[in-house]
């Protein structure tokens, strides 16, 4: 937030700035449970849970952001935001639907679904949107790194949620991958705002050629 703010690009990307300011808020919220509370409280598994669900759903729409500014010349606001919400309903009520045949009824185990749902869905838009960055030609290099950025970061998240399920005893190993998986996002999009110039241009169509 501060690099954006020093190069004046706070309100073009705004909704990334404001995805990254909820992240410091529930970091602070987190800690402060988790002092009080402790690790196996359930007060801090609540708002641990909760508090990512939130954080994805503000990725969710920083992604938005992102495509906006790649279709911005069509004009296609609107329509983006009609598709964004309907598919943001489908992902909550088919999260809902799982939880809601499972014996576990729980709250939180509905926001851990609606959370690993959510990066899903964000990293297939992303790969639909870096499709359209090489289809539609685009060259703005900082536009461009904060695409694949996010799509790094979707990968890993999307990855970490898999072999959770697939390894639930390895807790040890989630405890200290995750929150090295999320300094992915802020130092990725620190190093686009603060060294990457918003006039900086290149050719990503070049990357998918294929030499003949």
């Amino acid at each position: 937030m501060v690099c954006a703010v020093r190069t004046n690009a706070f309100r073009r990307y705004f909704f990334l700035n404001l995805y990254m300011g909820m992240s410091f808020v529930a970091s602070v919220g987190r800690f402060q449970v988790l002092k009080h509370w402790g690790n196996p409280s359930l007060e801090y598994a609540y708002f641990y849970f909760y508090s990512d669900a939130l954080l994805t759903i503000g990725l969710y729409f920083a992604l938005l952001n992102l495509y906006s500014l790649v279709f911005d010349e069509m004009k296609v606001e609107r329509y983006l935001r009609i598709g964004a919400v309907l598919l943001l309903g489908g992902t909550a009520w088919f999260s809902y639907a799982v939880i809601n045949q499972s014996s576990h009824r729980i709250l939180s185990h509905f926001a851990f679904e609606l959370s690993q749902n959510l990066y899903f869905v964000g990293l297939v838009l992303t790969y639909v949107l870096w499709g359209a960055i090489l289809k539609l030609r685009e060259t703005r290099t900082r536009l461009i790194q904060l695409v694949l950025a996010l799509g790094a970061y979707f990968s890993a998240f999307a990855a970490d949620y898999a072999l959770r399920n697939l390894y639930p005893n390895y807790q040890a190993v989630w405890q200290y991958l995750t929150p090295a998986l999320g300094c992915i996002l802020p130092a990725a999009w620190m190093i686009s705002f603060f060294w990457v110039n918003e006039e900086a241009r290149l050719a990503p169509s070049r990357l998918a050629a294929v030499p003949r």
